[in-house]
């Protein structure tokens, strides 16, 4: 399944994750933001857990912002598992 969700806070546009029917992560796209880090990161999360990636990512900040790409990536993946699931 692909799911895309609307950033917030942070210079990024969009996070697009798509998963596996088990809950692995087949890709990672990120519009926006800052482009050599983001392809660096959506290229290591293949092939990790979601739920995985939403532990390591999840609660991260950029600068003084109470959010990072990092973060809305790790809102994505919760976001999609949820709707998944649901």
């Amino acid at each position: 399944m692909t799911y895309t969700r609307k950033n917030k806070g942070v210079c990024s546009l969009t996070t697009e994750v798509s998963l596996t029917d088990d809950g692995v992560i087949e890709s990672v796209a990120v519009v926006g933001g800052c482009n050599g880090n983001l392809k660096g990161m959506c290229s290591l999360l293949k092939g990790l857990r979601a739920e995985e990636a939403v532990s390591r990512l999840k609660g991260l900040t950029c600068g003084s912002k109470q959010t990072s790409c990092p973060d809305q990536i790790a809102l994505a993946l919760e976001e999609a598992l949820a709707q998944k699931n649901a």
